[in-house]
């Protein structure tokens, strides 16, 4: 089976480099599932019902959030009936939505993703590694399911490297996710489980973390409240993580990708 996981799709700039790019994608490696994470992608803080829609249309088969699942109010009406948008499943009992769920791709193989949010310089949520446990051994990969695909929406690279490690041999993918610049680590752990520390945001580089440059700048230098931040609008490189699995739906291909913008651009050798 071939992956794409694209990472924190940030603001308008953002969304327009997952529209123009991903129909592409799915054509030229053949793609049989795709995830973006969209914590960012309404005006950099959250998700709405519309954007949702337009990365479904776009070829998107499921969106990740994360620490910003809930800043646009109506998230907490439309993620009880968006299967294909996750929020953290470590969230407490009773939080609108769902942090897992098993698709179906269109060739009829099922693809497990789950969506969990680290405690390490962030909102301590429930505990992270017994949610994940719970989410595995109830959907065991190669049993329940022919793919299983993580999303850590975490702080700290320990974190995320940990939870990988945790869920290496019962993970297809897991990838880190929310401080939106790629790091160099993509790899295919001992076991089989592909993992990078985050897979980098889906936007303007030219920017602090996909914001505009000013506002951050003038927060660190002056160290007083000012206007809000507003994402950066120029051209997006989008940022993510191609993997290849093999019958075990353990993987066995892994590359970085990286398409438009200003970053280096980066794709899968053909094969």
């Amino acid at each position: 089976m071939r992956l794409l996981f694209i990472g924190d799709v940030v603001g308008r700039a953002g969304r327009a480099a997952v529209v123009e790019h991903v129909p592409a994608l799915r054509r030229q490696f053949a793609l049989d599932f795709v995830v973006a994470n969209g914590e960012n992608a309404a005006g950099g803080f959250g998700i709405t019902e519309a954007i949702a829609q337009e990365f479904l249309g776009a070829g998107v088969d499921c969106v990740t959030l994360g620490n910003h699942s809930f800043d646009q109010r109506e998230a907490l009406v439309f993620l009880e009936r968006a299967p294909h948008v996750l929020r953290p499943v470590n969230y407490p009992a009773g939080t609108p939505g769902r942090g897992s769920w098993l698709y179906e791709t269109a060739a009829g193989e099922r693809v497990l993703v789950v969506n969990v949010m680290g405690r390490v310089f962030m909102d301590a949520l429930d505990d992270p590694f017994a949610a994940v446990e719970k989410e595995l051994s109830a959907c065991p990969l190669g049993v329940g399911c022919d793919a299983v695909i993580l999303d850590i929406h975490a702080e700290a690279s320990s974190e995320k490297q940990a939870m990988a490690h945790f869920c290496d041999g019962r993970a297809s993918l897991a990838v880190g996710t929310h401080t939106h610049v790629p790091t160099a680590d993509w790899r295919i752990l001992a076991h089989g489980t592909a993992f990078q520390s985050d897979a980098g945001m889906t936007g303007d580089y030219d920017s602090v973390i996909g914001m505009d440059k000013e506002e951050p700048i003038r927060r660190f230098t002056r160290k007083t409240p000012g206007s809000r931040f507003e994402p950066a609008d120029g051209p997006a490189t989008l940022c993510g993580l191609f993997v290849e699995t093999g019958a075990d739906g353990l993987a066995k291909r892994v590359a970085p990708v990286r398409v438009g913008g200003t970053l280096a651009q980066a794709l899968p050798e053909a094969g």
